[in-house]
């Protein structure tokens, strides 16, 4: 009879129960995260990082006004100041016109004459004008003036202002006229006896009042 070679065994199969065993056991080792030699830090480290730690104040508001917060401006109060600078220098600008006049450079008309001064009464009589012409040519003019104080209390007396005007009423010469007398008591008048040369030509007209101060 012909032999027959035996079979070799089949390999063992690795059984299925280990296989999910191994893996369980990974997954057990991965859940429960990475392990640390370390240990603990000691007590007075972490006393000390207790202390190095900033503290805050109950008592005090963050929102106080400290570095690095500023203070908070009130416009209301800055407006009412400036406001009030405002006005003393626009006063004090009105006061400083009134009294002395505008300035030469302000492109305005100036008054030709001062304030008018109610209780001294100017006299300018125009038959006491005189107006001739000098040996050597020149123009001359002359003129009376009365002033005379109606108040009841003693007043001073301003500059005097004489104007000349040609017939075209252009103003073509004026002069100012110092009073002898600073003051008058009541009642009192004072004659101002006033002349000038050089006078232009063209002049026809004179008038009089109180010179700008």
């Amino acid at each position: 009879s012909k032999r027959t070679p035996p079979r070799a065994a089949p390999a063992a199969r690795p059984r299925v129960y280990d296989d999910l065993q191994g893996t369980s056991d990974r997954d057990d080792e991965l859940a429960g995260g990475p392990s640390f030699d370390e240990g603990d830090p000691p007590y007075d480290d972490l006393r000390a990082a207790r202390r190095s730690s900033p503290t805050f104040d109950e008592g005090v508001s963050q929102f106080d006004s400290e570095p690095p917060f500023k203070p908070r401006r009130n416009y209301v109060k800055l407006w009412t100041w400036a406001a009030g600078i405002f006005a003393a220098l626009a006063l004090g600008s009105a006061a400083a016109v009134a009294y002395f006049g505008p300035p030469d450079w302000l492109p305005v008309n100036k008054p030709l004459y001062g304030v008018g001064e109610p209780d001294l009464r100017i006299e300018f009589p125009q038959e006491e004008q005189e107006r001739r012409t000098l040996a050597n040519g020149t123009e001359y003019f002359g003129a009376r003036i009365i002033v005379t104080n109606t108040a009841r209390e003693t007043r001073s007396v301003p500059p005097l202002l004489i104007v000349l005007r040609d017939a075209r009423d252009r103003i073509v010469y004026s002069w100012e006229i110092t009073p002898p007398q600073d003051s008058l008591a009541p009642g009192e008048s004072m004659t101002i006896n006033e002349a000038t040369t050089d006078v232009p030509k063209l002049a026809e007209y004179a008038y009089i009042g109180w010179a700008p101060r």
